[in-house]
């Protein structure tokens, strides 16, 4: 059984016994904390305080769902329940109920016996680190108060999907005229989760002409790793060529990232998806851009191109949402399909980056390959590195730092080091004893050996120690 508490929530696996595993003490005792801290942010107005709570599909989702919502009614907090529900929705539900925090109960990519709170403050954005290292010091200490019969919340229900989709169509940079006149066949691979109940619903109101359903029963029975990978999705990529469709669309359980499928079977590319989605929103009125220190050097360069700036920040959603209010940027997000766009709100949307991706594929009258062959060609390679308990990573970055001081490096998250050909970025885990090394370069080939070069050069200094 794993339990990993973080700044940024809390996640593991069901059952086992309190503390080490994720147990319904565990979450009466995280929901407690959290609820407590967001009746700290809020003034005080009279109103009986509101909190959205929304989840994605997966088996244990019914049991968390009834134990935060009882949890939060026992602090007197009313809480409105999105139900099955995707997280960007979750996160535009916050403000739109005035709420003063939102949970969405999802573990994303992790596999089904998994499941997490996803804590969100009144904006519906991700809480900062610090705010999470206050929640965490109100769990520990049990600094939460229950108040008696009169006080208690009640829970009422809202379905929010609808919403979102209007305020997508509402978007001036979404042509749903352009896509509805391509006439368009699209294979959808929802993993059995709330992507199932979302993305048909979005691509009709898109006036997508035939939309192919893969694993759209939201039972949370998932059919393969939801994690949206090549290896994962063989079968989207069987049915897009079987079905002669114009493309393939895969998203993860929560429906924040975006992975794409060409006409051939072949993948977009994961990193892709935002480049392509930038160089659509960048070509209308340009603006400056924003992603990780992970993800691919490409949205630099389409964005300079267009006259823009870009900026990397340290991994995280958070990170990047401020790093994107810093520099007025006009999208951004994650290499790993996680498109964030402003002007809809600050929050990974996959619902919003398949509007626009749409709306780009039908301006340019060309296939999915077509498209893909715009963008500089660039491959990634992604590792990790186990290492001993109670080993020094600082130590570890800080020496091969020094090995490398002739290149020009990055060390607000880990160590970046940058080559004429490609870049590594080391990262040591908040969580577990590992490096993950993420490396770039011109070729499948050069990614995978400079990757495999630092892990040896890590485990090589581990072993002299």
């Amino acid at each position: 059984m794993t339990l990993i508490k973080s700044i940024s929530g809390i996640r593991g696996t069901i059952g086992g016994r309190p503390g080490e595993g994720l147990t319904p003490l565990d979450i009466v005792k995280f929901t407690a904390a959290f609820g407590t801290w967001a009746l700290h942010q809020s003034p005080l107005t009279g109103k009986k305080p509101v909190m959205v709570v929304g989840r994605d599909a997966r088996i244990s989702g019914e049991l968390v769902d009834s134990i935060v919502c009882s949890t939060l009614n026992a602090l007197g907090i009313d809480v409105v329940n999105a139900g099955l529900a995707t997280t960007p929705t979750v996160e535009m539900a916050v403000p739109l109920c005035h709420a003063i925090a939102g949970i969405i109960l999802t573990a994303s990519h992790n596999p089904g016996q998994w499941n997490a709170l996803k804590l969100l403050n009144r904006d519906g954005e991700f809480i900062s680190g610090k705010e999470g290292e206050d929640v965490l010091v109100l769990a520990a200490q049990e600094m939460f108060e229950f108040v008696p019969a009169d006080r208690l919340g009640q829970t009422t229900k809202q379905d929010f999907l609808d919403y979102h989709i209007s305020k997508v169509l509402e978007l001036k940079d979404v042509d749903r005229d352009a896509i509805a006149r391509a006439g368009l066949t699209v294979v959808v691979d929802a993993v059995n989760s709330v992507g199932g109940i979302a993305m048909p619903a979005l691509l009709k109101a898109l006036g997508v002409k035939k939309v192919v359903c893969v694993n759209c029963v939201a039972d949370g029975k998932f059919s393969h790793n939801p994690e949206p990978l090549p290896d994962h999705l063989v079968e989207l990529s069987d049915e897009v060529v079987k079905n002669k469709a114009h493309m393939g669309i895969a998203v993860d359980p929560d429906v924040d990232r975006l992975a794409l499928v060409n006409e051939d079977g072949s993948f977009f590319g994961e990193e892709y998806t935002l480049v392509a989605v930038a160089d659509y929103i960048l070509s209308k009125a340009g603006g400056n851009t924003v992603s990780n220190l992970s993800s691919s050097r490409a949205l630099r360069i389409v964005t300079e191109k267009h006259g823009g700036s870009y900026l990397a920040t340290p991994v995280g959603e958070v990170h990047v949402v401020t790093g994107m209010k810093e520099t007025h940027a006009v999208i951004g997000g994650e290499g790993n399909g996680g498109i964030i766009f402003p002007a809809l709100h600050y929050g990974r949307d996959a619902l919003v980056g398949i509007a626009l991706f749409l709306s780009l594929y039908a301006s340019r009258g060309k296939t999915m390959t077509a498209i893909r062959s715009d963008y500089p060609v660039f491959f990634m390679a992604k590792k990790k590195i186990d290492l001993p308990a109670g080993t020094d990573v600082t130590r570890i970055l800080e020496t091969i730092q020094k090995a490398y001081k002739d290149y020009p490096v990055i060390t607000s998250d880990g160590l970046k080091i940058e080559f004429p050909g490609g870049w590594v970025h080391l990262r040591k885990s908040n969580t577990e004893a590992i490096i993950r090394v993420y490396t770039e370069a011109g070729s499948a080939l050069e990614a995978d050996e400079l990757g495999t070069r630092f892990v040896h050069e890590v485990l090589d200094f581990v072993k002299n120690c």
